[in-house]
């Protein structure tokens, strides 16, 4: 990589996968800056080059900077790569909007919708940033878990934007031999895949949980597919994106792996744990919780059929018992698959 390809570039959330992803840049020869909200998180990942909170045990690249100062981040960035939680996204980009380059790229890899708006974050960025960022806009998203991208191990994922030279640009900041990006033009498809799977992991991590066995949870993520795809139809997303990395590839990864932490949401409910005994116990965000709450609600909304959504939705926020709430699902009119 020659200097004059090198890209400046500053990650916004410094959580697992925010940390993952810089350090996947950092060591493909970027000037990167990761911004931390916590002072002495940031003090420490700069001195150590160890997030010892989010990422325990595994070394960060040397070149990889480290700030809590927003303003010191954003200062000349080409990139910006917005990787936090999808509930505060609003509230950071506010902050943050002085400070962003009018041509910078702006880079989403955080997976949810706003609740109070029950909008995507592509949306929250128009809305913050002008129309016209919609045209340097570009969704990330696709199965990975960010211990295993931060470990080296293969990863594959979808950069996704209207604009096919902004998507070109990302796959090729991102990509290297064990991190391979491909392009897509459906930012709508990417963007939903990335939310309603968390909830979906939530549903599976519920049956596991209660112990129904694998063939209720190979049903529970074909038909949640379906749910996804239903209402990704309706907001005028493309159904090839679901059959995807994306979309099932996600979709697989966060309702079957152990790192997943909506799954283990899920599961803990499934064996009798209150929600609220739940998130108490974690550090990391399970951004299926509220995103349950705004898919359901855009559901309703839409006039879209999303039965697992419903009931996930039942037991987080109305205490709807788990087995009751399957069983209920398993007790619905009986009709055609597709």
């Amino acid at each position: 990589m020659t200097r004059s390809n090198v890209e400046r570039i500053a990650v916004i959330g410094g959580g697992s996968w925010g940390s993952a992803l810089a350090d996947v840049i950092a060591r493909n020869g970027h000037d990167t800056t990761l911004w931390i909200y916590e002072q002495d998180l940031a003090l420490e990942v700069a001195a150590t080059h160890i997030n010892s909170v989010y990422l325990p045990g595994i070394p960060l690249h040397p070149s990889l900077a480290c700030t809590s100062s927003l303003g010191e981040a954003l200062a000349d960035r080409t990139l910006i790569l917005l990787v936090t939680p999808v509930q505060v996204m609003r509230s950071v980009l506010a902050q943050a909007a002085a400070e962003i380059r009018p041509d910078a790229l702006i880079v989403n890899a955080s997976k949810g919708i706003e609740l109070d708006s029950l909008m995507t974050v592509s949306r929250i960025c128009a809305e913050l940033l002008g129309e016209d960022v919609l045209a340097r806009y570009v969704a990330l998203s696709g199965p990975s878990f960010a211990r295993e991208v931060a470990s080296g191990l293969p990863t594959l994922i979808v950069a996704a934007s209207r604009n096919e030279e902004c998507a070109r640009r990302v796959q090729w900041v991102l990509s290297n031999p064990s991190f391979r990006v491909y392009t897509n033009s459906d930012v709508s498809g990417v963007e939903l895949g990335g939310a309603v799977k968390n909830v979906i992991a939530i549903a599976a991590g519920i049956c596991d949980g209660l112990g129904f066995g694998h063939n209720a949870r190979a049903a529970l993520i074909t038909r949640g597919l379906a749910e996804m795809n239903r209402l990704g139809q309706a907001m005028g997303a493309q159904a090839a994106t679901f059959a995807g990395l994306a979309g099932m590839g996600d979709l697989v990864l966060t309702c079957t792996g152990d790192l997943s932490r909506n799954r283990s949401v899920g599961f803990k409910l499934g064996q009798g744990m209150r929600l609220v005994d739940i998130l108490a116990e974690m550090r990391m965000v399970a951004e299926g919780v509220k995103t349950a709450e705004s898919v359901y609600q855009l559901a309703v909304r839409l006039g879209v059929e999303m039965p697992i959504v419903e009931k996930v939705y039942q037991i987080l926020h109305e205490d709807k018992p788990a087995r009751q709430a399957v069983s209920e699902l398993m007790s619905r009119d009986l009709k055609p698959e597709t």
